[in-house]
């Protein structure tokens, strides 16, 4: 079971969602995606919190209204962080989650320690918790199957980039070789370069254009 919440405090719907327990949050981990944001209470027991972020967006420029939502929702999901003021939320994105073996179920650890980041709540603000859990719903996704077809979605966005860049080199290509050839051509016809019969009979000694084609024949 996924728990789905919805944000909408910056103007925009973005999607909040964690697991039901230390099973869920597994499987959370396992098929996360590239867009997605974890967030945790630190040094407490806590839900697994995931931000999806829209293509695009940065998770070091999350808006501070939307990042209150979410060390909100992760602090109401911690009995003993709900409990108490002042903690701390840690938040990195998911693609820096890291399994170890003989890690319990649930449990993470980090790629790059220097890319968590940490927010100071100083206590749960019901307004903001209430608000959230209104738009609560409950799913049981195929997590496995929806990550299959993200990256299909995303293999075929990125051999359509990949066909119209190729297109787009012919074409350079096409309009370089054109300016070449008619550089090449300019120069052939070069009015400056070119001889009138009689400049041509003159530099001849004086023989007729016409006797001069006979000699060639």
């Amino acid at each position: 079971m996924v728990y789905y919440f919805t944000s909408n405090v910056t103007g925009s719907s973005s999607m909040i969602y964690m697991g039901k327990d230390k099973f869920e949050n597994e499987e959370l981990i396992k098929y996360g995606w590239p867009e997605d944001v974890w967030f945790h209470v630190d040094k407490l027991s806590s839900a697994h919190v995931y931000l999806r972020l829209e293509k695009g967006q940065s998770w070091e420029n999350i808006s501070e209204d939307l990042l209150t939502d979410c060390a909100q929702l992760t602090k109401a999901n911690s009995i003993e962080g709900n409990k108490k003021n002042n903690i701390v939320i840690i938040y990195t994105p998911w693609s820096n989650l890291k399994k170890t073996p003989g890690m319990e179920t649930g449990q993470v650890t980090f790629v790059r320690p220097n890319m968590v980041k940490r927010v100071h709540v100083e206590k749960r603000i019901n307004d903001v918790v209430n608000r959230l859990n209104k738009t609560r719903e409950e799913r049981t996704p195929d997590l496995s199957e929806e990550k299959i077809v993200r990256e299909r979605e995303e293999r075929s966005v990125r051999r359509e980039e990949e066909k119209k860049r190729k297109q787009e080199d012919l074409k350079v290509q096409a309009e370089r070789k054109k300016e070449a050839e008619a550089r090449s051509y300019g120069h052939v016809l070069n009015e400056t370069k070119m001889k009138s019969n009689r400049a041509i009979s003159e530099s001849s000694g004086g023989r007729d254009v016409l006797d001069l084609e006979e000699d060639f024949m």
